[in-house]
């Protein structure tokens, strides 16, 4: 069974970077699409970027469009999320998601039932 696992996360301030990692347990990476959500407390789970592994399409939630990019790697099959101009209200926890039953454009990449796997979060804490 492939498990996400995500890393990078912490505390900075504002106006600071900060990348995000996502690994996968498996040595052969399978997925059609990788994202990444985030919740902040007492919120529901957003979408915040998505990309195809086929292709290199990416998909940004307003939010974070030109502070933040998502970027796929080979080695060590891993997913990166450069995350720049941090706010505070950027402040969540981060999860990884997978979706290896879909092609890009069949599913909406913003939605959350169109990803099968799912990693445990990394906190990301953005001081004002």
């Amino acid at each position: 069974q492939v498990q996400l696992l995500e890393s990078g996360g912490g505390l900075v301030h504002a106006g600071d970077s900060l990348r995000l990692s996502c690994a996968a347990s498996a040595r052969t990476f399978s997925m059609h699409s990788m994202g990444w959500f985030r919740q902040a407390p007492g919120k529901e789970r957003e979408f915040v970027a998505a990309i195809s592994r086929s292709t290199g399409t990416t998909e940004y939630a307003d939010s974070v469009k030109d502070r933040f990019t998502i970027s796929g790697a080979s080695a060590k099959n891993t997913v990166y999320l450069q995350m720049n101009s941090l706010k505070h209200g950027d402040t969540a926890i981060y999860y990884c998601a997978g979706d290896s039953l879909r092609s890009w454009s069949s599913c909406p990449r913003s939605s959350r039932g169109c990803y099968d796997y799912w990693g445990q979060g990394t906190q990301v804490t953005v001081s004002s």
